[in-house]
């Protein structure tokens, strides 16, 4: 649990420092992997969190920004899933980040907890300069494995399923750009500051687009060909995650800048080209 579930170096950190609040992405995020080791996911989204609330409280820090997930719904029930749509995870993953978010349902009622959960969809892209973007390892994000085949740097990407219950049969989801999200964490922030009640948004564009999509347009923005193999179908996986994000626009003037998902895959492809150069691989031209 590193950090997040040290309550001694949390209550250290918080005895030393003035907080006036804390966002908390300390999770682990696999889908696939939560299936296969589950106690990995409970021990470090679940009972790590735990112990940094109750950290927080015994310092007085008493605003929260949690970075939540689309996974906590499940199947989606209709096309665009609002933040008052059923929630039914269908993996461990998923099922960690609803115990949080009731969690800080409880904490707020009893112990005066302010906190906003933030349900991410996908999150995707990188600093449209180049300076900073995903370097996972493993990585399993779609975009950062399209570009790394398009680069080289990877022999292809899998697609995982091909037979899904969608318009091409792979899965579809909704990209939302991580400097976008990061504006959303600010605003939330502001919104407790100022003395705003605990809510929860979702996060997203409202636009769906699936695997094979994504890939197209990884190969329209590099204007290479991007080698391609078909896996089976991911355990946990949803067909279809479409956010409806109308509420974080209303109530906290979130107005996302980066929409196209061509944008999208640009700024990724630069800190592709960046991190290609770090491993020293040479784009081919």
């Amino acid at each position: 649990m590193l950090a997040l579930g040290d309550r001694a170096l949390l209550d250290r950190l918080f005895h030393r420092s003035g907080f006036d609040g804390v966002m908390h992405f300390a999770a682990h995020i696999e889908v696939g992997e939560s299936v296969a080791d589950p106690a990995k996911y409970y021990a470090n989204n679940v009972t790590g969190t735990q112990v940094l609330l109750d950290a927080m409280l015994l310092h007085g820090i008493d605003n929260l920004i949690f970075s939540s997930s689309a996974a906590i719904f499940g199947e989606p029930r209709h096309r665009r899933i609002d933040e008052a749509h059923a929630k039914a995870p269908i993996n461990p993953y998923g099922r960690t980040k609803l115990v949080v978010e009731r969690m800080l349902e409880d904490y707020g009622a009893a112990y005066g907890l302010n906190s906003v959960c933030l349900r991410y969809f996908n999150a995707a892209g990188a600093d449209p300069g180049g300076a900073i973007g995903e370097c996972h390892e493993p990585e399993t994000h779609l975009i950062p494995r399209v570009l790394s085949a398009a680069s080289g740097r990877a022999a292809a990407v899998t697609v995982f399923g091909s037979d899904h219950d969608t318009p091409d049969g792979t899965c579809v989801r909704d990209y939302v750009h991580v400097n976008d999200l990061c504006d959303a964490h600010l605003l939330a922030m502001r919104s407790l500051w100022a003395g705003g009640g605990s809510a929860a948004f979702n996060l997203g564009n409202g636009n769906g687009f699936s695997v094979r999509e994504v890939i197209g347009t990884a190969r329209a923005v590099t204007g290479r060909d991007i080698p391609v193999v078909t896996g089976a179908r991911r355990t946990g996986d949803p067909a279809c995650l479409v956010a409806d994000s109308k509420r974080a626009r209303k109530e906290l003037g979130w107005s996302p800048r980066y929409e196209r998902l061509e944008d999208i895959v640009a700024h990724a492809w630069r800190w592709e080209g960046v991190l290609a150069g770090r491993c020293g691989h040479r784009m081919p031209d």
